[in-house]
């Protein structure tokens, strides 16, 4: 098989890495893929949100399946342009990706299908609107931006001040972009984050091991939402009531409601989740495996990647086939000193060739580039440290020594990734 993989982040150098595993791979492409993909993968400088650039591409080379990493892609209809061709692809289409690339698209889909989420108190396209219903609203509240952010696009605002900074910055000041012109105000809710992410080819589907990701930038769930921090696996994250209560009240009545509204849904479906006092309630859709939730995931896999995502694309996933790695994961985010605000590229990295030599542990690159012989800093999130271990301790262990031994000028990373203090009051999504 010959695979083109889309995006360039850590969780397509997850893919590639476990792609590479299969006994079935010849050949892998990745666009535009990173400093650590290069090793690993061909890396070409297209980008993989320009559906006519990545059909042209596809066109010369023939991949036998493409896999779609990142949400921009899916939102701007590439599996849609692929489909039309009959070139095998995983990844929903456009319309089904208005889950993710619309806040309020997938409040409204799940409330008109009765699945438990945070309670809506409007949406709003015009800054006025907003201020006049935040001088009613009841604290805290959580403010989402409409379109897509980068997961930069959620706020808790614990007043009104907050609340009308969050607001200004959305819609006047346009500090997310176009997702920001429309925002949805909702109840803020208390409990534990899960991320539940299934697999389906549009009839059958797998649930993936379950994962925790960590959004604020600091210690102790403290500072600014990011695009994630870290994240850890392991099987006591979801007891076997909570995993059926799970499927039978949010998984089930989603498929359902898609296809009951029309909507055919092949590929990664990420849902996050509040344990809530109440219940389990969802927070969001994403179309796509989260990152760094699929760093910790994929190195619990225990099946061929690529047998499995062939049969998503051809319409016959077999569940059964899919089968874990007992234990705990950890995936540890190196970061550019300043992310998610402002943060500078091309810093040299020192210390990944000694880790590279320790096969517990895997470094998993996000934001980075070759410059000559040497990685440097390209993005926010740069580095992914990911280690699998007997238990979570363990992994965890692993994944802070290997930090330990990495250095670039600015480098931030939180040093609580899986502590007990992290799972519990985390408002918001």
């Amino acid at each position: 098989m010959k695979i083109l993989v889309l995006g360039g982040g850590g969780r397509e150098h997850a893919l590639v890495w476990k792609l590479r595993q299969s006994p079935r791979v010849e050949k892998i492409w990745c666009a535009p893929g990173n400093g650590g993909i290069a090793a690993e993968a061909e890396c070409v400088a297209v980008d993989a949100a320009d559906v006519g650039a990545i059909v042209a591409f596809a066109e010369k080379v023939h991949p036998d399946l493409t896999v779609v990493g990142p949400e921009l892609p899916l939102v701007n209809g590439l599996t849609d342009a692929f489909r039309q061709r009959n070139w095998a692809i995983v990844g929903p289409s456009q319309q089904a990706a208005q889950l993710e690339g619309s806040k309020i698209f997938s409040k409204k889909f799940l409330e008109r299908h009765g699945i438990p989420t945070a309670k809506t108190y409007g949406a709003y396209d015009t800054p006025a609107a907003a201020y006049r219903a935040l001088s009613s609203a009841i604290w805290p509240m959580v403010i989402k931006a409409d379109g897509l952010c980068a997961g930069k696009g959620v706020f808790l605002a614990p007043d009104f001040a907050a609340a009308r900074d969050c607001v200004e910055r959305l819609m006047e000041k346009n500090e997310v972009g176009p997702g920001g012109r429309r925002i949805l105000l909702e109840e803020a809710l208390e409990g534990d984050e899960l991320s539940f992410i299934i697999l389906t080819d549009g009839k059958q589907y797998a649930p993936l091991v379950p994962t925790r990701d960590h959004k604020r930038v600091f210690d102790g769930n403290q500072g600014p939402n990011t695009g994630g921090m870290g994240a850890y696996s392991t099987d006591e994250l979801l007891p076997d009531d909570l995993r059926e209560t799970i499927r039978s009240m949010i998984v089930e009545p989603t498929l359902h409601g898609l296809a009951a509204d029309g909507i055919h849904y092949q590929g990664f479906l990420y849902i996050g989740l509040m344990l809530t006092k109440s219940g389990a309630k969802v927070l969001e859709f994403n179309c796509r495996l989260g990152d760094p939730e699929a760093q910790a995931i994929l190195a619990r896999l225990d099946f061929d990647l690529a047998e499995i995502l062939s049969d998503v694309a051809a319409g016959r996933l077999d569940p059964s086939k899919l089968r874990w790695k007992r234990g705990a994961s950890a995936c540890v985010v190196l970061t550019s000193g300043g992310y998610p605000g402002k943060f500078e590229n091309g810093k040299r990295i020192e210390g990944l060739t000694a880790i590279e030599k320790n096969t517990g542990v895997k470094i998993l690159h996000a934001g980075t580039k070759l410059v000559g012989d040497a990685v440097v800093t390209n993005g926010g999130r740069v580095l992914g440290i990911t280690a699998a271990s007997a238990t979570l301790e363990a992994a965890l262990a692993s994944a802070y020594e290997a930090a330990s031994k990495i250095t670039f000028e600015g480098m931030h990373y939180r040093k609580d990734i899986g502590a007990p203090s992290t799972h519990l009051r985390a408002a918001g999504g």
